[in-house]
């Protein structure tokens, strides 16, 4: 990789990594230290294809499926069947906002399956289409409405009105 190509894809990085954390740590729930894992794989299959990226018309997007790719392959894994403890080993740093709600929200996500989540985050954390989630997750546009219609009724379930008074 020449220099130049190099020093673009430092600042994409530099640039996208906020976002690609993010949204990993609502695919994995909360699970800081997998999302870190997920967006460092997704960086460095982003490295590797950078060197072609004429070819990609939007690598922000391109990372963002990436990033999603590599979420479900790893739920498809054996691995990925490992039961969280309830006990946390260390100390928690404060994050700004409503702490509950977001516990609450983050524990509602981690009971969906992992293409449920994959299509909550896509549709509507990143404001993704139908169409796009549809291209990003290789499934047809009426699995996605489909999952998306079940996903959030299975949250509406386990929410109930917990979320109202949790916002309030």
């Amino acid at each position: 990789m020449r220099r130049s190509e190099e020093s673009g894809f430092r600042e994409f990085a530099q640039a996208r990594t906020g976002h690609l954390f993010r949204s990993a740590c609502l695919l994995t729930s909360g699970d800081t230290h997998f999302a870190e894992d997920l967006v460092q794989e997704t960086l460095g299959r982003m490295y590797v294809a950078w060197g072609r990226s004429s070819e990609l018309e939007n690598p922000a997007a391109y990372a963002q499926t990436v990033l999603i790719r590599a979420f479900l392959a790893h739920q498809r894994r054996r691995s990925a069947h490992e039961q969280p403890s309830d006990e946390l080993p260390e100390g928690t740093a404060g994050v700004p906002g409503d702490a509950s709600l977001r516990i609450t929200l983050l524990d509602a996500l981690r009971q969906l399956p992992p293409k449920d989540r994959a299509v909550i985050v896509l549709r509507y954390w990143e404001d993704r289409s139908v169409a796009e989630t549809a291209d990003i997750l290789n499934v047809s546009q009426a699995a996605v409405r489909t999952r998306s219609t079940r996903a959030l009724a299975r949250l509406r379930e386990q929410l109930g009105s917990s979320v109202a008074e949790l916002a309030a």
